[in-house]
């Protein structure tokens, strides 16, 4: 169990830098930023920061099967994201704070299995 629990938290955080580093374009970093002028763009920036978010919740629910840790990752990335977009944190924090709430999924699976 414990094995099965260690690859599944491997593919999140390699989901996590797939989302977060190769499918996410210019267009969408530049995009989902709020303190950027969006004039030249026609989507507004949460819609950006939404799919961005949606796109980090497909992968965990790729990985993990669960609409649950899905609905997690979307309102956890989102949030997480727009603190680094306004500066509240850096992007040291932001990636650190990613990377435990794939820890926390981890646990929640490791809890829903022993139940």
């Amino acid at each position: 169990m414990m094995e099965q629990l260690l690859t599944i938290g491997l593919f999140l955080v390699i989901g996590h830098f797939i989302a977060d580093y190769v499918f996410q374009t210019d267009a969408i970093a530049i995009g989902k930023n709020n303190k950027i002028n969006h004039s030249h763009l026609t989507v507004p920036w949460y819609y950006w920061m939404l799919t961005h978010s949606m796109v980090h919740g497909l992968a965990v629910y790729l990985i993990t099967n669960s609409v649950i840790l899905l609905l997690a990752e979307v309102f956890a990335h989102f949030l997480i994201d727009f603190s680094k977009c306004r500066g509240w944190i850096g992007l040291h924090t932001d990636q650190i704070l990613h990377i435990s709430c794939k820890i926390a999924y981890i646990a929640v699976l490791f809890s829903w299995s022993i139940q």
